[in-house]
């Protein structure tokens, strides 16, 4: 075995430790902490039937996070909570995305639906939602001006998909805007309501792709998300 792979063991060994020791967090200490459920809002990006249910990108391991995600809706807005904001995908057919993904979540299309899951709810008509053309939910949407119009917004939770990818873009856009107004915003990430696609070394030899381990990656991201001020949880209890 190189230096390397040894290196490599001994991280992931310490990554596992790390998540399987991360806190559970109870929901109503958040809102009191934040002074109270005005100040809370819920962002969730790319909870849609395209990396979920449906096309080329959808996922199980993604699809696991919907029930987890539309509890904590649902007692979130039991608790007074009412800022629920949603990004997801929705291109054009000549994406430039599309040049490092297959074409998927088309404009107007099912695939680029909110999951009918999280439509379900009783509150769903007040769901603030952008639509966006690129992993970044702050770029060419409405989310910065929406954050500007909403102050009172103080504490920040980011649940959806993949844990690398769009919340990942999502949660460190929200901190290192909040470093960046010299303000302190926490930005909370329960690793419960998070997931990534799996797609195997071997699958991925096999079809001329890109290899992702879930695994690997959604352990990743979460600890670099942490190293980053992003407030990681297990869950909100």
């Amino acid at each position: 075995m190189s230096a390397l792979q040894a290196s490599c063991l001994e991280f992931m060994d310490y990554l596992t430790q790390w998540k399987q020791a991360l806190p559970e967090f109870p929901l109503h200490t958040l809102i009191a902490e934040a002074g109270g459920p005005e100040r809370v809002g819920i962002f969730c990006v790319d909870l849609i039937n395209g990396f979920c249910h449906s096309g080329p990108l959808a996922s199980e391991r993604v699809r696991g996070i919907i029930a987890p995600i539309v509890d904590l809706f649902s007692r979130a807005h039991a608790a007074g909570v009412r800022h629920f904001v949603l990004t997801h995908d929705a291109h054009p057919p000549d994406a430039a995305e599309f040049e490092a993904y297959p074409p998927h979540c088309l404009r107007d299309s099912d695939e680029s639906e909110i999951v009918p899951e999280l439509l379900a709810l009783p509150f769903a008509s007040t769901f603030v939602r952008f639509a966006k053309n690129s992993l970044h939910s702050g770029l060419g949407t409405g989310l910065d001006a929406f954050l500007d119009a909403h102050p009172e917004i103080t504490h920040r939770i980011v649940v959806g998909d993949c844990t690398d990818l769009c919340t990942y873009q999502l949660a460190m856009h929200l901190k290192l805007r909040a470093h960046a107004a010299n303000t302190s915003q926490p930005v909370i990430l329960p690793a419960s309501c998070v997931d990534t696609y799996d797609l195997p070394v071997q699958t991925a030899v096999a079809s001329g792709a890109k290899a992702h381990p879930a695994e690997l990656m959604h352990l990743l991201f979460l600890y670099h998300m942490g190293c980053n001020g992003v407030r990681v949880v297990q869950r909100l209890t």
